[in-house]
């Protein structure tokens, strides 16, 4: 994992675990899939990246995954649509890199085997070398 994604899920974590809003519809904000926790929670997943450089400055393209994870049949989108809310703050510093734009590319909500559901959010997040 390169810089720019280790850097673009770190200010993910502490903008989503640093909302009282979000903090007080979820159990927890966690890197990666929690060991032990109970719905719902949410869970900064996969990051993936692209080059995003110009002739002059490095640059990458950063595909983040995050996991809103929820029990039951009924589904509360407020969780969700705070996560979306959210994204915008992703804008700007973050170790080394200046993240120039954020946008929320894709959904997707399922439910899943064991019961309960997922509802992940992909976040595209051009990066500029600072």
């Amino acid at each position: 994992m390169s810089g720019a994604e280790q850097a673009v899920r770190a200010k993910a974590l502490a903008l989503l675990a640093g909302d009282a809003m979000l903090a007080a519809q979820v159990h927890g904000v966690f890197d990666g899939t929690p060991v032990r926790v109970s719905a719902p929670y949410v869970a900064v997943g996969a990051a993936e990246g692209a080059d995003w450089g110009t002739k002059d400055r490095a640059g990458r393209e950063v595909r983040l995954t995050l996991a809103l994870v929820g029990v039951g049949g009924a589904v509360d989108d407020d969780a969700a649509g705070r996560i979306e809310a959210l994204v915008a703050g992703l804008r700007g510093a973050a170790g080394g890199w200046s993240v120039v734009s954020t946008r929320m590319v894709r959904t997707r909500f399922g439910f899943m085997r064991e019961g309960g559901w997922r509802h992940e959010l992909v976040v595209r997040c051009r990066c500029l070398a600072a």
